[in-house]
């Protein structure tokens, strides 16, 4: 069973020691680990050592691991009084994306405090205050507050900090061939999510997973004169842009055969919870200069962002495109297509489908080909495990409400990752909002999402530790 008496403390200890744990926050946050740009090699390494010397500090044992590009912090911790407790991984990235445009912030980006926002109350603002190093503290700080108060941690975890999750994690494939089993564990908690609001905290429940490819269509075998040839010639553009036309109907369905083979329709019950957060579709399309959502008709708004799967057109290009007029018929013309799929789509038969039925479009005047694709599945998370159950209640304790299981449009190629090569289960938990203007200027992450994240974390340890 939980131990309430030690639980209390250690929230009390959180409570009071807010004030160093902001310091740490600053001081991780000054570091200007931009993991893309090579000029900030040796911060990176800097904000790795950093976060390694934290987990120290925490009771860990803790290395920075070299790889092909930034480094890793491992760090470990076996409990001392339950070392049959259940294992953990908890997974973030200490990099940040670049400041730029540097002339829109208000404060400078590498300098984190604490500011008054009008919707939000106070905020920590500063690059990576959100995404990620302020979501890592979050957990590493709950963590640090059981071993200080307790002289133990009641479970057992594996801490994974990756470098280079902003550039597209070029060396965690190699990593996890390595090292896969210095890292598993009986599930991987990920903190690199969002709240439902800044009042109601959230567990994301799905992902969509992704397909792409590009097609290029080729028909004359020379760009030609449209005032010689315009008529009777074959227009590659005009052709692709039907047949691109043909992948929707009039209610925004994809016409691919097979396409929604393995759908499930949206669950009732997680769709009324939706309904019932109050979401704005209104202020969400105005925001975006939109009047109406165009997703399938006969589902809202959140079910076609979350859990149904789309077909988009990412880029359509081909002929003439400077300034001023060239009367062109082109040879070529090119588009790249991406689908957002969803729980039971295979994405290797979903990018057949859909380049069979792309050819069929065409006639014998046009050569068709396609560039390698690659794809990812979605997922769907077990509601029912135990993880689940022990995150919601932590966190229904602390907000003194009941956690939304949100959707996610996008994809975690992390998790994935964990799941697919380390056959983990993954539970997203995270206290960002829509308005951390992450990757933007001017980031921030609410002080109560860290108080309370932090508070929930620690109460999610103790209930872990009783699985």
């Amino acid at each position: 069973m939980p131990n309430s008496s030690n639980l209390e403390a250690v929230l009390e200890r959180l409570d009071h020691g807010r004030d160093e744990a902001l310091k740490r926050l600053f001081s991780f946050i000054a570091i200007e680990s931009i993991s893309t740009d090579p000029a900030f090699k040796d911060n990176c390494l800097c904000a790795a050592e950093l976060a390694s010397s934290y987990l120290k500090d925490a009771g860990f044992s803790s290395e920075v691991a070299p790889t092909t590009g930034h480094p890793m912090v491992l760090g470990k911790y076996t409990s001392k009084q339950n070392p049959n407790a259940p294992h953990i991984l908890f997974y973030g990235h200490y990099d940040v994306q670049p400041v730029d445009p540097i002339e829109e912030w208000t404060r400078p980006p590498f300098q984190a405090e604490i500011v008054e926002d009008p919707l939000n109350g106070p905020v920590i603002h500063g690059r990576g205050s959100s995404d990620d190093k302020g979501q890592l503290l979050t957990f590493l700080e709950a963590a640090r507050a059981w071993f200080e108060v307790t002289g133990d941690i009641p479970i057992n975890i594996t801490v994974l900090l990756e470098g280079e999750e902003e550039c597209g994690s070029p060396s965690l494939d190699g990593f996890l061939a390595e090292r896969g089993q210095d890292v598993k564990a009986d599930f991987a908690l990920i903190c690199d999510t969002l709240q439902w609001d800044k009042d109601t905290p959230a567990i994301t429940s799905m992902l969509r997973g992704l397909a792409g490819f590009e097609i290029s269509v080729e028909g004359p075998n020379r760009d030609l004169h449209s005032g010689m040839y315009g008529g009777p010639a074959h227009n590659p553009l005009r052709a692709l842009s039907q047949a691109i036309s043909a992948l929707y109907d009039d209610e925004n369905r994809v016409m691919v055969p097979g396409f929604y083979d393995g759908v499930s329709e949206p669950d009732t019950e997680m769709s009324a919870q939706w309904k019932s957060q109050g979401f704005d579709e209104t202020k969400f399309l105005n925001d975006i200069g939109l009047k109406k959502a165009h997703g399938e008709t006969g589902y809202q708004l959140l079910e076609q962002l979350w859990c149904r799967p789309t077909v988009e057109i990412n880029g359509l290009w081909g002929g003439y495109i400077g300034p001023g007029q060239k009367t062109v018929i082109p040879s070529k013309a090119h588009a790249k297509l991406t689908c957002r799929l969803v729980a039971g789509q295979n994405p290797v038969t979903i990018i057949q489908s859909l380049q069979d039925f792309l050819k069929a479009q065409f006639d014998e005047d046009v050569k068709v080909t396609f560039s390698e694709a690659d794809g990812a599945p979605a997922v769907a998370f077990d509601l029912s495990k135990p993880q689940m159950s022990v995150a919601r209640s932590a966190l229904e304790d602390e907000f003194e409400k009941q956690p939304v299981m949100l959707g996610c449009g996008g994809s975690i190629p992390i998790v994935e990752a964990f799941m697919q090569r380390l056959e983990m289960d993954c539970l997203l938990v995270g206290y960002g909002l829509n308005d951390d203007c992450i990757h933007a200027p001017d980031e921030k992450y609410n002080l109560s999402s860290f108080q309370k994240g932090t508070r929930s974390f620690a109460r999610m340890i103790d209930g872990f530790s009783s699985m």
